[in-house]
């Protein structure tokens, strides 16, 4: 594994942001790696962007610099437009192409299909995934974060396996959730291994 791994996670409040990347975070400190974290709220009772930032590695800082994420998981379309200034050419960009319009605003929400091919011109690797459809079938709409965080553990430089990502998530998410969030993890690590 690279000794540093930086994750940029966004979307909208409500979609399970914070406690995928307490999953993470946690995943990473069980495999012995050393691991900072800073969240931004936002609106997110409200519906509006969260995000945060994890590195993995020996940091002193937990903010990722412009540029300097080697994975962007986003949870909403608009929200992956927002966090492209965290990008490069080598990032990958995992995203749900589910949107959610905001119910307050006045202007049309551009086409999922126009984001897609947009995003595909400039990057490289562009991951997008229905994490929203995938959730529903696995059970509940509420398992879309579990979906995605299988989706990113199927990446081959991504430096958790997907067996420490189920450990942590067993210790954060309450037993009864535990069948519905395995088989959310598993659909996302099948999409993207395909």
């Amino acid at each position: 594994m690279n000794n540093h791994y930086n994750i940029y996670i966004c979307g909208v409040g409500g979609q399970g942001i914070i406690k995928t990347s307490v999953i993470i975070g946690e995943a990473a400190m069980n495999q012995g790696l050393n691991v900072v974290m800073s969240e931004i709220h936002g609106m997110s009772q409200r519906g509006g962007s969260v995000s945060t930032e994890l590195k993995i590695g020996d940091y002193n800082s937990s903010i990722i610099p412009e540029h300097g994420a080697d994975m962007l998981l986003s949870f909403e379309p608009i929200e992956t437009v927002r966090g492209l200034d965290k990008v490069n050419d080598d990032t990958k960009i995992v995203f749900n192409t589910h949107p959610i319009v905001p119910a307050s605003s006045d202007k049309p929400y551009p086409g999922v299909g126009n984001i897609t091919d947009v995003l595909k011109e400039n990057f490289k690797h562009v991951l997008p995934i229905d994490g929203t459809k995938l959730a529903m079938d696995a059970g509940n709409v509420l398992a879309l974060n579990m979906v995605l965080l299988g989706a990113v553990t199927a990446d081959d430089k991504f430096p958790l396996s997907k067996e420490s990502v189920i450990a942590a998530m067993k210790n954060n998410l309450k037993p009864k959730f535990h069948e519905l969030n395995l088989k959310a993890i598993e659909s996302g690590y099948n999409w993207i291994k395909g």
